[in-house]
């Protein structure tokens, strides 16, 4: 009878000691690599079936046990992030005994998963594609494309989400989506529907209606869906611009992108916004020095909770570091990546948001190898490197989704904040000026504005918004005859600028030049009919001066 037992037990431990099956590492597999290790995807073979993975047993097991795969750059217990692709011990374990034992297959599987041409998020509501490709040399520098798309909404639309799909996954490095409401984009293109170059893009937009949700794709990623309350809008005549960083395959490509978007009738209630750090005009890097410090400093003005984040820099970043330090002194830790690589930068969304209660000052401190020894320094011998969008130049950004935990829209205190601190690093920031100046006018500080709004003129006298809202503020405080010249150098600028020409008009009729105030009125409707400000005014200033109707003219 004891010996019975003693076999059994045998037997027991027999089949503890049998190795894994591909069974055992399928699911993985599937989940953390196949995303971007599937047939045309961006990974440059399939990790699907058994005989994919079978194929590739020794090298999977050696990439998944130095943590060289899957890519995830955080360090682990210094920020906690949705999507976390690293491996558990216990995982990484799995696989290297499975390959040691020369990757047996054993019973059938969990079904793959279909990387094929379906949206992942199911069928958008709208689907942009692109006019014409983007043609991709075989060989050179990377590539940096900005192609326009408009949506041409009859409506006001809610966006809980939307999916980039870069046509090309395998050259498409990443890709972000701004939206773009001025039309600020078009005017870069030398050729309509061909987009234009330019890595770093500056979007014309108001500061009333500021970033607050990040738009971005990088290869495996899963698209981010807004939670109700967040959603963003998209507004009729509004464009959306897609950022592509492209890198050539060793053969002339085309690349077709397209965008989903995904809409809800739930409106936004919840108000985030995108704050940058950054300090690149500290990026004067001599060549060959191996730990190079940049840093910059925010005090947040109120409580808040920061829901994602996204680090920022080329090939010379080393170490890059993001944390907080409370009022009572104490540290928390955002982000940390001890071993920064820009093939895979990401955004990270926090499981839980964190909370940072007012005063607390957010620190970005960054690191950069300009030395021979990193292996990533696209200079050899090394050169001194400056900040600018080129590859081989370099950046310090650090962007942060930030809520104020106030209820309503508090966004506008907290851009002021930033402005200021803006203002601290680079007093001839004409754009941080314009947009001061267009906050303080909007708390009703008319006399502030235009100090601000001057300034910013005489900085960049050649862009059109800082004249309009220079011209507003002079406007406000009842100096229409001052406010006339600065809405005229804003159509000289760019004579299509309707808010120019609106405000124009405005400020002709408060100083009796009532034919003036109407031909441009009349102006605007020649090029939109349907603009209802330019229609009530121009019929508010017919009814009040009837000897200036023109019987041709049509009716506004």
């Amino acid at each position: 009878m004891k010996f019975g037992i003693a076999l059994a037990l045998l037997a027991v431990g027999a089949r503890a000691a049998e190795p894994p099956t591909f069974s055992d590492i399928a699911p993985i597999i599937l989940d953390k690599c196949a995303p971007c290790h599937h047939s045309g995807g961006p990974a440059p073979f399939s990790l699907i079936t058994y005989a994919d993975v079978h194929r590739r047993a020794v090298q999977v097991a050696a990439a998944t046990k130095s943590g060289f795969m899957p890519p995830w750059l955080p360090e682990k217990g210094l920020g906690d992030f949705q999507d976390d692709r690293r491996l558990t011990a216990a995982q990484v374990s799995t696989i290297s005994e499975w390959a040691r034992a020369g990757a047996p297959e054993g019973p059938a599987g969990i079904a793959p998963p279909s990387f094929g041409t379906n949206w992942q998020l199911g069928q958008p509501d709208l689907v942009l594609e692109t006019r014409n490709p983007v043609d991709l040399p075989a060989s050179g520098r990377d590539v940096y494309w900005n192609l326009i798309f408009t949506p041409n909404l009859p409506a006001r639309r809610w966006v809980r989400a939307i999916e980039i799909r870069p046509g090309l996954p395998r050259v498409v490095h990443h890709a972000n989506v701004l939206v773009d409401r001025a039309g600020s984009a078009r005017l870069r293109e030398f050729k309509p529907g061909r987009g234009f170059a330019g890595m770093d893009l500056e979007i014309g937009r108001s500061p009333f209606d500021p970033e607050g949700n990040f738009l971005f794709w990088k290869p495996g990623s899963v698209p981010h869906v807004e939670p109700d309350g967040f959603a963003w809008h998209l507004d009729p005549g509004n464009d959306l611009v897609l950022n592509l960083h492209l890198q050539p395959s060793g053969k002339p490509e085309q690349v077709r992108p397209s965008i989903g978007l995904y809409f809800t009738d739930q409106p936004q209630k919840s108000f985030p916004l995108l704050v940058q750090l950054e300090n690149d005009q500290a990026l004067d890097i001599p060549a060959g020095v191996r730990d190079f410090p940049v840093s910059d400093d925010f005090k947040l003005p109120m409580d808040a909770d920061i829901l994602a984040i996204y680090p920022h820099a080329h090939s010379l970043g080393k170490l890059l570091e993001a944390y907080a330090t409370l009022p009572d002194g104490s540290k928390k830790w955002l982000i940390r990546i001890p071993n920064w690589d820009p093939n895979w930068q990401a955004v990270y969304d926090y499981r839980t948001p964190v909370t940072l209660p007012k005063d607390s000052v957010i620190h970005m401190r960054y690191h950069y190898d300009n030395s021979a020894a990193n292996v990533r320094n696209p200079n050899q011998p090394p050169k001194e490197v400056h900040a600018g969008n080129q590859a081989t130049d370099e950046m310090a950004h650090l962007w942060l989704q930030v809520l104020p935990r106030a209820p309503g829209d508090h966004r506008r205190e907290l851009e002021e904040a930033l402005l200021h601190h803006r203002l601290e690093k680079n007093p001839n920031d004409a754009v941080a000026h314009m947009n001061l100046g267009a906050i303080l006018l909007s708390r009703l500080d008319p006399q502030a504005a235009v100090s601000q709004l001057r300034t910013a003129a005489r900085l960049d006298p050649q862009r059109p918004e800082v004249h309009n809202m220079l011209g507003l503020a002079l406007a406000t405080l009842n100096r229409n005859a001052d406010a006339i010249p600065q809405f005229e150098l804003a159509l000289r600028e760019r004579p299509g600028y309707a808010s120019a020409r609106f405000n124009l008009a405005a400020a002709q009729a408060k100083t009796g030049k009532i034919d003036a105030a109407i031909q441009n009125l009349e102006n605007i409707l020649t090029a939109n009919p349907d603009d209802p400000y330019a229609k009530r005014r121009l019929a508010e200033l017919l009814a009040a001066h009837p000897d200036k109707v023109n019987p041709s003219a049509p009716k506004p």
